[in-house]
């Protein structure tokens, strides 16, 4: 089930049928200096420019703490207990500061009485630079400037957080710094980027029950592929038939350690899945083997599946080399991890520009939707998790197989302080 052309299902080609006009879209970026989501935002209504300091708004608080995502976040506080040197769970332990299981909530308050919510990871240790570090940039400073703020923030760290914790943490505070501009702007985050009401983009489906997704009108699925060179043989061929002669839209590896002849195996091995891409099929420092399989699996060689990676990379500078290298098709940034909104939408420019994809890791969040929705080589979004009442105050709205643009002020979020103390995960 391989998608050429709009792959929503909705017939329209003025945003989703990108790859005819990629070539373009790189025309365009070059006699004009505007690119992806800027551009849309210059022509369409987009964000003002940022308000000097005759505003009188003002940061008066900053804080931020770790969150119960799910049962995998009661999992960071107790040491692992392994069998021995050659435990396979070694390979795939990520430690107390782990992308998912260790969300945190930065929450943002000014003198005006708007309070911003925004989401990072890291845990205690994004934590500990925000209320050490970051939140002496931003008390007393005018809100608004988001993107001034961020460059002063990105600088202030670049010797020791170009990557990593730091850049999570920021993405923390830069979604809250979007969400108090949103609201004092009285309008959704995706309309200050140049969205209109009636956006929608298609769903896909990360695990979960396949026929259940499809009862709900969802048309795209992904399958995890928790498998690597160091898997058995008997793990690799189970996991690889229950990818089914049918096919799902794509597959994650969620790989740290593959390699490329190791990777090209598994692809070919797939080939019958038709799958549209394949994510995450080595470290993501391997940037060089990355370009190398987009020539032997890509659409720069046989071109049966696309290369997909990103989700692991953080800020515009990360991403350029990415793109520089050939290192992917389909690239995959998320908004809560790569630096926040400020970091994606010149990711989404650089992409833009490139004629390649962008599809974020959970861009169906309502952190990534502002992205998903105004990019215009976004063909879907991927699902986000449910199942605690933190999750749920961060889903987007949903129907008949997409998600909705939001129309509430900010990020359209129904967090409060209250709900993000009461899931405050502590020792």
């Amino acid at each position: 089930m391989r998608i050429e052309v709009d792959p929503a299902g909705t017939g329209r080609s003025s945003r989703r049928d990108f790859l005819s006009r990629s070539a373009g879209l790189v025309a365009v970026a070059a006699s004009t200096g505007f690119t992806g989501a800027r551009s849309r935002a210059a022509a369409g209504g987009g964000p003002r420019q940022e308000d000097g300091d005759s505003s009188p708004i003002r940061i008066r608080a900053v804080d931020a703490y770790p969150v119960y995502i799910n049962e995998r976040s009661e999992g960071l506080l107790d040491p692992p207990v392994f069998s021995g040197d050659d435990d396979p769970r070694r390979w795939r332990y990520g430690g107390p500061f782990e992308q998912l299981p260790s969300a945190i909530i930065a929450v943002v308050k000014t003198n005006t009485g708007i309070t911003g919510f925004g989401m990072g990871a890291g845990g205690s240790a994004a934590v500990e630079i925000i209320d050490g570090h970051l939140k002496h940039l931003l008390v007393g400073t005018n809100p608004l400037n988001v993107e001034q703020l961020w460059d002063q923030m990105y600088s202030s760290a670049v010797l020791y957080g170009r990557r990593g914790i730091f850049a999570m943490a920021l993405s923390a505070v830069d979604t809250a710094l979007w969400d108090i501009k949103g609201k004092h702007a009285g309008q959704s985050v995706h309309a200050l980027l140049g969205g209109s009401h009636d956006d929608r983009v298609a769903v896909y489906q990360t695990g979960g029950d396949i026929a259940a997704g499809k009862a709900l009108g969802i048309r795209h699925f992904k399958r995890i592929l928790p498998i690597g060179p160091h898997s058995t043989e008997a793990a690799t061929e189970r996991y690889i038939e229950a990818m089914g002669p049918d096919g799902n839209l794509m597959t994650d590896c969620v790989s740290r350690n593959g390699t490329v002849d190791w990777a090209v195996g598994v692809a070919d091995r797939l080939r019958p899945a038709n799958l549209y891409f394949m994510e995450e099929l080595l470290s993501p420092d391997n940037v060089f083997g990355y370009a190398e399989l987009v020539t032997k699996i890509g659409g720069g060689g046989p071109g049966w599946t696309k290369v997909a990676c990103g989700e692991h990379e953080y800020t515009e500078y990360g991403f350029e080399v990415l793109v520089r290298v050939g290192s992917a098709e389909v690239l995959q940034p998320d908004i809560t991890w790569c630096g926040g909104l400020t970091a994606a939408k010149r990711i989404a420019d650089l992409v833009e520009a490139a004629g390649l994809e962008l599809i974020p890791h959970r861009g169906g969040s309502l952190w990534g939707l502002p992205i998903s929705l105004t990019a215009p080589s976004c063909t879907m979004a991927e699902s986000f998790a449910t199942g605690s009442a933190i999750l749920d105050a961060m889903q987007a709205p949903f129907e008949d197989g997409d998600f909705l643009a939001p129309s509430e002020p900010g990020f359209g979020t129904a967090l409060t302080e209250e709900m993000v103390l009461d899931h405050r995960l502590t020792r």
